[in-house]
């Protein structure tokens, strides 16, 4: 059981950590899958008691999950494009898009 504990940590910890460079939605999305799926694969199991049950659970969950996390992102106004940039240190940040980013001066 030991082991098991050991490869979620890690998985867990790869997920979260692939979130550094995503939008909010994409972070939001990728939250809720795993929220889901754990959710998900508790109650599959609990219902079910076999394996089968609990994948079920935890591919619908992550699949709601995501959808939720993905729909209750707060939308940009019309109009106010975003982009993406790089600062001189190397970290990437998201501002709104002007002229800088039209003539690639970022």
């Amino acid at each position: 059981m030991t082991f098991h504990k050991a490869i979620a940590a890690v998985l867990m910890t790869a997920a979260l950590a692939g979130c550094q460079s995503q939008t909010e939605g994409q972070q939001r999305a990728t939250t809720g899958a795993l929220i889901g799926g754990a959710g998900g694969a508790l109650v599959g199991q609990a219902i079910g008691g076999n394996t089968k049950s609990t994948v079920i659970g935890a591919a619908s969950g992550a699949l709601l999950g995501a959808v939720v996390g993905s729909a209750t992102t707060p939308q940009q106004p019309r109009g106010e494009q975003m982009c993406r940039y790089q600062d001189r240190d190397g970290r990437i940040y998201t501002a709104r898009c002007d002229d800088r980013y039209y003539n690639g001066n970022y």
